[in-house]
């Protein structure tokens, strides 16, 4: 069921500029690198210079093939590219080429969890596109400037259809979707450098009615931003309505420092763009033999190696997607499992003890002081019952403040085995049942609590060694007698 907000129901759908990870330009050999001195990086064809002409770059074409192939997508066997018209200071050629009609990349999904919730988005289309160049505003000398760097920088634009019923829901579809094109090395990731760009288009309808007017938001670059946007401008929407507006279709900004959006122009259809196939371009034709060779090359995807975590491991499906966030913390998970003989306990271990720490102390797995093959060992002594879980943490803090890298050897030097002699446990529980009357009396008259605070004296007595099920099953096997 959809979440309303004041009574009204929010619709969003997302477009996507992911660049792809090519070391030339879409149609041209000119560089990609970010941070260039500005307009080196801009040629001829680049900016469609009399007598240039385009010409597709492979690499690209590859990569959207491996995004489809990730998201279950059909693959076209014939595309083609168009002209979008429009005229902006950052686009000097007075246009931008695209794919309208028919993308390379047609239909599939996108699915994650939202809390403990499965979703699914479904994506319209991902096509090829040039990036444009960009305005440079120094406010305090009131001059602007164009860096053509970026202007045939190659993207993919991957649009959604309006699926999305919360800022929650938005910002988890685009974490995965952030995920799965880093996952499978299409795109960098790096927001802050503009490698991937989100724009959501935002309306709000009462239940049942129609779509209602969407607003474009512009290039959000952070997760954070990215919520606190949409909230705001769904808040902004329903006021406007209430109050007797009608809302317009626009592009709008959001402004961090302030928190709220604003309009920065009316937003176009795509007949106002007056797209036409662009003549210099043949159509783009991608072989099934091609699509074949790409599937066969790829590494294993977060969905599918999700789902053999849960055949393999025999993990909840919740565990599997957050174990395949990204290929470090899948990665390290496997390890560490294929050491422990417990797959679950790792999951716990991870999710829990080992992703405190990380949060505490700001930093990513791959910096983590204990290794996979640490909390491996340190769970098969878990399983072996060499350690109790209490026991386990006292090793782990170890390892983790570097207090040694064995966990063999920290167990030994802080005298932690866990005590499972059955003569030396019985002899121990003998004495607590005789000092304890009390406890004994209850539990035989049926109190089960009076079980565990015995349980819990034993544990104390042996200052936290004994085995606690192994304590368990004795006492029950003894005071039953």
């Amino acid at each position: 069921m959809s979440e309303l907000v004041r009574g009204y129901e929010v619709v969003i759908g997302f477009e996507t500029h992911a660049q792809l990870s090519t070391n030339s330009k879409i149609f041209s050999r000119a560089s990609t690198q970010f941070g260039a001195e500005a307009n080196s990086q801009a040629c001829p064809v680049d900016i469609a210079l009399p007598g240039t002409l385009p010409v597709m770059n492979r690499a690209a074409v590859q990569r959207a093939i491996e995004f489809g192939l990730a998201v279950g997508s059909h693959i076209a066997a014939k595309s083609i590219f168009a002209r979008k018209n429009y005229f902006y200071p950052d686009l000097p050629k007075g246009y931008q080429i695209s794919q309208f009609e028919i993308p390379v990349v047609q239909g599939g999904s996108v699915e994650f969890f939202l809390g403990d919730e499965k979703k699914s988005v479904r994506l319209v289309r991902a096509h090829l596109e040039e990036d444009a160049g960009k305005s440079l505003h120094e406010d305090f000398i009131g001059q602007s400037g164009i860096d053509l760097n970026r202007a045939g920088t190659p993207l993919l634009e991957i649009v959604t259809e309006p699926d999305m019923r919360s800022s929650q829901e938005a910002v988890a579809y685009a974490k995965e979707l952030h995920k799965i094109v880093t996952w499978i090395g299409i795109c960098d990731g790096n927001m802050q450098e503009g490698s991937f760009r989100c724009d959501a288009n935002v309306s709000v309808r009462k239940p049942g009615q129609p779509l209602g007017t969407r607003r474009e938001i512009k290039n959000l670059n952070s997760f954070k931003f990215m919520q606190q946007a949409i909230d705001y401008e769904v808040r902004w929407q329903i006021e406007q309505i209430e109050d007797g507006n009608q809302i317009q279709q626009a592009t709008v900004l959001f402004n961090p420092d302030t928190g709220e959006t604003r309009a920065m122009r009316t937003k176009e259809d795509a007949a106002d763009y007056r797209y036409f196939p662009d003549p210099d371009l043949p159509p783009l034709v991608i072989a099934d033999s091609w699509v074949q060779e790409v599937r066969d090359s790829m590494l294993e995807l977060p969905r599918v190696m999700a789902q053999r975590f849960a055949t393999q491991y025999a993990l909840p499906e919740y565990d599997c997607a957050l174990l395949t966030q990204n290929k470090e913390t899948a990665i390290f998970f496997e390890a560490a499992a294929k050491i422990s003989g417990n797959a679950k306990l790792v999951s716990n271990w991870m999710m829990g003890e080992m992703n405190k720490r990380l949060n505490a102390a700001d930093i990513s797995l791959e910096q983590s002081p204990v290794n996979a093959t640490q909390l491996g060992q340190l769970i098969a002594k878990i399983v072996d019952q060499t350690l109790s879980n209490n026991s386990a943490r006292q090793v782990f803090e170890a390892l983790w403040n570097k207090e040694g890298d064995n966990v063999d050897a920290i167990i030994e030097a802080k005298g932690l085995k866990q005590v499972s002699d059955t003569g030396q446990l019985s002899s121990m529980i003998d004495e607590i049942i005789a000092n304890n009357e009390k406890s004994v009396l209850e539990f035989k008259s049926g109190k089960e609590k009076a079980l565990n605070a015995l349980v819990g004296q034993a544990m104390k007595v042996s200052k936290g060694q004994a085995n606690p099920a192994q304590l368990t099953a004795m006492f029950k096997e003894k005071l039953a007698s």
